[in-house]
């Protein structure tokens, strides 16, 4: 048998005994035990007593001992019913004599306090106002108090994990764990809570059993033929015995209740605390032994232990290390410090993706402060892994006081790609159809897409709706300019490492194909380079398998990068079409007069011969206008912006255009679904140009 069917076999059968044991705990209330069976329960009560006290004192973390609530009320219920159990007996057999109701309630009436009955139940009554009035009502205040503290602080926390996934600092997985022990830590305060009240209880009940055991036992036993005297000494050392056995393991469930809701501070075994916090300062260790000394010296102070203990302190502070202000905490872990080289190497580390901002924009990271750009720019990372089949990776974000107070800038491998500025106390109107009346105002220029906008106060926010102005704020416009920097440059962010984990995510599903493909029929930096180019022209590489597909098929033609990545485009017509295709199913699109046509295949036959063959300089910009005077019918149209021309012409026209209206996408026929109709906008020709 496997490990795993091992121990699950042996939880299954700890889930049917824990279940038929508190039914046993509520039967012995009515059921008569012998007094051979009532010493085996008390001796169990105790040892499972001792035995969650020990666990209370060597956890780290409370949530280790998750299960302390519900230990609380089994020990809780299994003492209450012992007491049942013994002040039946005690009742029914103490004329008997002492050992009627067992031999370990015998023990704790005699031997413990020696037979003298007064003196135990002073001893019972000190350790039952320690329990009720100090370690009960302590421990229940701590877990009252770190209940709300831990409630209190949940969105807090919750916020904070969101920043760290949103940042790339932990998975989604590791997110999901923690806030599942975010959860727990939460239920678990909120069960200490209610669970000190269970010992507060127990606390009472003892000393009203005690005191039945008492009264009830001189009645029977006076009625039993016992004189008073005999009656009173039998009742009163099995009553004490009784009140002693339970009320000892109450003692340690209650203390091990107030070390697990104090446990949170210090998040280390309790004896490796103490010994680092109070053994661990050098100073305090020997000022403290030669306190001790002078109290040795003062007249009628006993001098050995004074003595003795000087000297065992000053052992211990000859052992304990020197902790000087600045230094690292006792209990935490030094910072092993870096060499000169190691500097040096830590200086060379390069954030692939930054994003800086002025002082006046930390609040819009910080989320402590109701900032909301991490959790945006995490949705953002996802939005691009459908839209791309990119894994952008975590941008650091940090402030930069050489920039201007609003301001900010993203940068690539330290290369600067795009800066803006966001007014403070101001939100942005942006007018997308240029034609708004224009607001009280400081006029500016949308930073992501060049549209004209204004920055206006938060109170006119609803009048620039109504206006028909588009109104964001600072989280929005980084959100927004980060993502299409982010797409414009997205071949940028692809690398061989980026690559392979993608490889890494197909071979889960496709592994014969990942292996076949690369590095089989394809080196992986070529791979990396069909990849670049598509993802250049906006194309998504998320279908990855079918990628590689194509390749595996067309690679036996071509080894061109340029090739490969035509002909991988035609296996792409679903993606490709779906990206341009209107609500009408129809793809509105500008064409090319077949005489433009014709001229643009002469000049590629001459330029491959030799023979010349370049376009005129004042042909290609007048294209280039021509192309951008119609892109104001797409936005009517509400469709995307693209040329189709013939698949020999296509990466051509897209050179021609790529610099001048990159914002104008290029496909070729072969790259459309010959099911989705063609709507021609407008045909640029060599005569109209």
């Amino acid at each position: 048998m496997s490990t795993d069917a091992a121990v699950g076999d042996k939880g299954s059968r700890w889930d049917a005994v824990v279940p038929l044991g508190i039914i046993g705990i509520v039967l012995m209330m009515v059921l008569p035990i012998p007094a051979p069976l009532l010493d085996a329960l008390l001796a169990f009560s105790m040892a499972l007593a001792i035995g969650v006290f020990l666990t209370a004192l060597f956890i780290e973390e409370a949530l280790e001992f998750s299960a302390f609530p519900a230990f609380v009320l089994i020990a809780t219920l299994l003492r209450l019913s012992l007491n049942v159990a013994t002040t039946r007996q005690i009742l029914l057999h103490g004329a008997e004599g002492p050992g009627a109701a067992g031999h370990v309630v015998e023990a704790f009436g005699r031997f413990v306090v020696e037979g003298n009955v007064l003196v135990g139940l002073v001893v019972f009554l000190i350790l039952a106002v320690i329990n009720f009035v100090v370690i009960t009502k302590g421990s229940g205040r701590v877990a009252e108090v770190a209940a709300r503290f831990t409630l209190d602080a949940m969105p807090g926390k919750q916020m904070a994990i969101d920043a760290d996934l949103s940042s790339g600092s932990i998975d989604a997985d590791t997110a999901r764990a923690r806030r599942k022990n975010l959860e727990r830590e939460a239920d678990f305060f909120g069960a200490m809570d209610g669970a000190s009240k269970f010992v507060h209880g127990d606390a009472v009940a003892g000393l009203l059993i005690t005191a039945i055991n008492l009264l009830g036992g001189l009645v029977m036993g006076l009625s039993s033929g016992m004189d008073l005297a005999q009656a009173g000494e039998t009742f009163s050392v099995l009553s004490v015995g009784d009140a002693l056995s339970s009320q000892i393991p109450a003692l340690l469930i209650s203390a091990a209740a107030g070390l697990v809701v104090t446990r949170s501070a210090t998040r280390e075994p309790l004896g490796r605390a103490f010994s680092a916090q109070l053994l661990g300062r050098r100073k305090t260790v020997t000022m403290t032994a030669g306190l001790l000394t002078v109290l040795a010296l003062m007249p009628g102070m006993p001098a050995l232990p004074c003595i003795a203990l000087a000297g065992a302190l000053l052992l211990a502070a000859r052992g304990a290390t020197k902790s000087p202000a600045g230094s690292t905490p006792q209990g935490a872990t030094p910072e092993p410090r870096k060499s000169p080289a190691e500097e040096v190497d830590a200086a060379l580390a390069m954030d692939l993706l930054t994003l800086e901002v002025g002082y006046e924009l930390v609040a819009v990271v910080d989320t402590a402060r109701g900032g909301t750009l991490l959790e945006r720019m995490g949705a953002l990372r996802q939005q691009l892994a459908k839209e791309l089949g990119l894994v952008v990776p975590p941008v650091h974000v940090c402030d930069n006081l050489a920039l201007p107070p609003d301001g900010y800038r993203v940068l690539l491998l330290g290369n600067e790609l795009g800066r803006g500025q966001c007014r403070a106390g101001r939100l942005l109107a942006v007018d997308p159809s240029g034609v708004s009346p224009p607001l009280d105002g400081e006029p500016t220029t949308d930073p992501t897409f060049g549209m004209p906008a204004f920055w206006i106060p938060q109170r006119n926010q609803e009048l620039a709706e109504a206006l028909g102005y588009t109104v964001v704020d600072h989280a929005t416009i980084l959100a927004t300019h980060l993502g299409e920097l982010l797409r414009g440059n997205a071949h940028k962010l692809l690398g061989r490492q980026e690559a392979q984990h993608l490889l890494e995510v197909l071979s889960r599903v496709a592994p014969r194909l990942v292996d076949d493909v690369v590095p089989g029929i394809l080196p992986l930096g070529e791979l990396v380079r069909v990849l670049r180019n598509l993802l250049r022209e906006a194309v998504s590489i998320r279908d990855l398998r079918t990628i590689l597909e194509a390749l595996a098929e067309v690679v036996p033609q071509t080894r061109d990068p340029e090739q490969l990545t035509e002909l991988v485009r035609e296996r792409l017509t679903a993606h490709i079409t779906a990206r341009f295709k209107g609500a009408d199913g129809a793809v509105a699109a500008l064409t090319l007069d077949p005489r433009l046509e014709e001229l643009l295949r002469r000049s590629l036959r001459e330029l491959a011969s030799g023979a010349g063959g370049a376009l005129d300089p004042s042909l290609l910009r007048a294209i280039a206008q021509a192309a951008e005077a119609a892109l104001p019918r797409f936005h009517a149209l509400g469709a995307t912006p693209v040329l189709v021309t013939p698949p020999d012409l296509r990466r051509y026209v897209r050179a021609i255009f790529e610099w001048k209206l990159p914002q104008l996408a290029v496909v070729s026929f072969r790259e459309l679904e010959p099911s989705a109709p063609l709507r021609i906008v407008e045909r640029l020709g060599a005569g109209s140009a």
